[in-house]
């Protein structure tokens, strides 16, 4: 295992870790995943370039946008649950009542 490939699974394992551990304030959370992301996105990106692959180079530019369809999406919730229940704690938020 190579170097970057450790720092890959590092990376993608202690974000793993942030979001199971530190769940107080949503912000937090959405770091942990946009980490996540991160970490899969470098490894997509770096991995046709090691095997001389051409043919999944498109795989991380769709990575890349989905992951900023989902940053999108979880500024607005971070923004409608701030503005609905006054602050970013998850243990406010009861998906239940809303």
């Amino acid at each position: 295992m190579s170097l970057m490939h450790l720092s890959f699974y590092s990376t993608f394992t202690l974000s793993c870790l942030g979001l199971a551990f530190h769940r107080t304030h949503l912000v937090s959370a959405l770091l942990c995943l946009e980490s996540m992301m991160l970490a899969m996105y470098m490894a997509l990106s770096t991995w046709p370039a090691e095997n001389l692959m051409t043919s999944s180079s498109l795989t991380p530019l769709l990575m890349l946008t989905f992951s900023a369809c989902e940053a999108g999406t979880g500024l607005a919730m971070l923004v409608a649950s701030s503005r609905t229940h006054g602050s970013d704690h998850l243990h406010n938020l009861n998906l239940l009542q809303c």
